[in-house]
């Protein structure tokens, strides 16, 4: 019985160490939304990894993150803040935008 007991509590640990090594790793970016536009107006990532964007409304109205190129949608109400899992994409560079204001704040994604 005593074996059996160390032997989860060893396997929990091992799998804690990996869960956490893991969410280490993951690269994490901010952007903010004011006057609907973007900041930082070119934001650039890593290829080849996902990573997580904290995109945060500074305006009262709502806003939706949104992407064609990366396929992401998500609104964020005024003043409040949503996470988006962005990847894992190839070199390159890619559109996104405010779908309630487009034509102000359509800005870019660069991959290296």
């Amino acid at each position: 019985m005593k074996s059996t007991l160390t032997f989860i509590v060893a396997a929990s640990a091992l799998v804690a160490t990996s869960v956490s090594s893991v969410l280490a790793a993951e690269e994490s970016y901010t952007l903010t939304l004011k006057d609907h536009k973007f900041s930082p107006a070119d934001l650039t990532i890593p290829a080849g990894k996902k990573v997580k964007v904290t995109v945060k409304n500074l305006d009262a109205t709502p806003a939706e993150f949104e992407s064609d190129d990366f396929k992401a949608e998500k609104v964020i109400p005024g003043g409040k803040q949503v996470d988006v899992f962005i990847g894992p994409l190839k070199a390159g560079t890619y559109e996104f935008h405010d779908e309630y204001h487009e034509a102000e704040s359509k800005t870019h994604l660069t991959v290296k």
